[in-house]
């Protein structure tokens, strides 16, 4: 009898534990994801803060709409790049950089974040849009880094021939990370999208991407 008891008594714990797993399983990804979503929203918003009262919904609305400085974002990028693709506004863009590269202090920084943005989000570069597998933080143990660029300089005089830049992310987030420069010889280009590579990163390998389809299989 007792031990009729005791069996029921673990069932019920079992049953309990699986059901708060799987709840949690549910609940977990949509809490983060909302989380996410506010935080981003919030930063936006705060592009409202540049601009005159005006524009701020409580001076037109009565009230605060979340979410208004996202929408402004958007407007004001896409506004932006119409008028930098015209004749005019190339020029009044052009005056704007040579502007601020006559400040001095101003100049070191925007030039640097300009140089860096440009790399980034031109078409034509190949910063971040390859995904590699190194040896770090030493010989025999992998990791997943991202392509950056090759490596420029005086530190071209005292590396290999041939070498690339490499951004080796932290997890479980990736904002954080090392860079490091690594022989081409030394790095696998791996078959997997950016996005599969940090989804693997940031679940500290819990979520393993997809298999590459086999090549030549009938």
């Amino acid at each position: 009898m007792q031990s009729a008891r005791q069996f029921a008594g673990l069932f019920c714990f079992y049953s309990m534990k699986k059901y708060l797993i799987t709840g949690l399983l549910i609940w977990i990804p949509l809490v983060i994801t909302l989380w996410v979503l506010k935080l981003i929203v919030n930063a936006l918003d705060q592009v409202l803060l540049l601009l005159p009262k005006e524009f701020e919904t409580e001076n037109w609305l009565g009230l605060h709409v979340p979410g208004m400085g996202a929408v402004m974002t958007l407007v004001i990028v896409f506004l932006s790049g119409l008028l930098a693709t015209n004749l005019v506004g190339a020029r009044l863009v052009n005056f704007w950089h040579e502007i601020l590269h006559r400040i001095p202090v101003v100049n070191s920084i925007y030039s640097s974040v300009k140089q860096i943005s440009d790399t980034l989000f031109s078409s034509s570069g190949q910063a971040f849009r390859k995904a590699l597998l190194v040896q770090w933080p030493r010989e025999g143990m992998w990791t997943i880094g991202f392509l950056t660029g090759t490596p420029g300089g005086d530190v071209t005089r005292h590396i290999p021939a041939d070498c690339v830049s490499v951004y080796v992310p932290t997890t479980p987030n990736p904002t954080g990370g090392y860079f490091i420069i690594v022989a081409r010889k030394d790095v696998v280009e791996l078959d997997m999208t950016v996005d599969e590579a940090l989804k693997y990163i940031i679940s500290m390998g819990v979520v393993p991407p997809s298999a590459p389809p086999t090549r030549g299989g009938g």
